[in-house]
């Protein structure tokens, strides 16, 4: 004779996995649907020349660790 608790245990490990395997396939499907939405907006193009200058070349003040070579920190003749 079977114990019935054993019986209900393992009903409810069969919808533990039939709930575990649903999830895993959702999870699939969602992970696909993301890959062919960023397969559809086409190939990647490389950024325009003015995006790769460095900031601290054009405003040197701004990329300069020491504020003592600015014109701006120097102060005004007495």
């Amino acid at each position: 004779m079977t114990d019935p608790s054993a019986e209900s245990q393992a009903g409810r490990g069969r919808w533990v996995a039939i709930l575990t395997g649903a999830i895993s396939i959702l999870i699939g499907v969602l992970y696909l649907a993301l890959i062919v939405v960023l397969d559809s907006r086409g190939p990647l193009q490389p950024p325009p020349p003015e995006a790769l200058v460095d900031s601290a070349l054009i405003r040197p003040e701004a990329g300069a660790a020491s504020s003592a070579a600015s014109p701006a920190a120097v102060p005004p003749p007495a």
